[in-house]
């Protein structure tokens, strides 16, 4: 084994363990890959471990390699936390770029104000934001991302959670749709409501809309035409064409004014989804951390983002009004 080995050793070493590839790896040390192949081979000499080995076309972890990955992470993240500013609580002096994963949404509607109150407190700090995603638990753990919020079902068990609100679910259409005629006189029905074309929201592999799973419990099918991967997708779909989007009403009725939309209830009682933020526990005492958490947290209960002029079609529908 070599005599000594420096901390960007280690976080090499982290990044091949985390991705499983050279390639990624450098791209992620922002380094080429003949540069990643060469710490690759001094990662190898400094542990007298291959570390990474091939298995038909992928690099698969030594069992040694698989019992440094927790350390070598844990070394990391308490060396990151030595260059934080000495006065954590001084939160104007920090200078520090947060990782938000959320959903698209979320971003759009909110990325604005967070960053307007981000920069009033930690002027000398800034504000990323990633895609939401469901196949991907450890980015936390890793330190990858600061903070995670959405409606995931499940995540790394040594993150900590808290519930943000319930994710309802609500109708929207383009200004002047067809579908909206009715409401000058009745409610829209619920076979009328099934009818109409439909843009969805891609679900989770293995899952169906909770949409077309109450519609089906009253023996009612959609037609849904067009599949996008986001909220936003959906609803700027819906703003440009005669379908139906049925999408969280907080990001439907942040957006409606701005892209031309109408919002209304589902004339269906559909069950709403949990929206959580997750972070690991080592930011947890963290004073920037915890101020961002509060800053989402006061943000999403705002309840300014409340459009006033919303068209309520779920009343008469369920009372059986065609």
């Amino acid at each position: 084994m070599a005599n000594t080995y420096d901390l960007n050793l280690l976080a090499a070493l982290d990044a091949l363990l985390a991705t499983g590839s050279v390639t990624q790896a450098a791209a992620r040390m922002h380094l080429s890959t003949p540069a990643m192949s060469h710490t690759l081979a001094r990662i190898r000499e400094t542990f007298g471990d291959p570390i990474l080995v091939r298995a038909g076309r992928k690099l698969v972890p030594t069992s040694r390699a698989l019992a440094l990955a927790e350390p070598v992470r844990a070394l990391l993240a308490h060396a990151h936390a030595l260059r934080e500013p000495a006065d954590t609580a001084n939160l104007a002096a920090v200078q520090r770029r947060f990782v938000v994963r959320a959903p698209e949404g979320i971003a759009v509607v909110f990325g604005a104000s967070l960053s307007r109150a981000l920069a009033l407190e930690m002027p000398l700090a800034a504000l990323q934001f990633l895609p939401e995603t469901h196949v991907d638990p450890g980015a936390l753990r890793e330190g990858r991302i600061d903070l995670d919020v959405g409606s995931f079902r499940t995540t790394d068990p040594e993150t900590e959670t808290q519930l943000l609100s319930e994710q309802t679910l609500v109708g929207a259409v383009r200004l002047g749709h067809p579908l909206l005629k009715a409401l000058k006189k009745a409610p829209v029905a619920l076979e009328r409501f099934a009818a109409a074309r439909h843009v969805g929201v891609t679900p989770r592999p293995g899952e169906g809309s909770p949409v077309d799973t109450a519609l089906a419990a009253l023996g009612l099918l959609r037609q849904v035409v067009l599949l996008v991967p986001s909220t936003f997708s959906a609803l700027i779909a819906a703003s440009r064409t005669d379908l139906v989007a049925s999408v969280s009403e907080r990001t439907a009725r942040g957006m409606a004014a701005s892209i031309g939309l109408t919002v209304f209830e589902l004339p269906i009682a559909v069950h709403s989804e949990p929206m959580r933020m997750a972070w690991h526990p080592r930011h947890h005492a963290d004073p920037a951390h915890r101020w961002l958490r509060d800053c989402v947290r006061s943000q999403l209960d705002d309840p300014h983002w409340i459009r006033p002029s919303v068209e309520s079609l779920a009343t008469g529908a369920r009372k059986g009004v065609t």
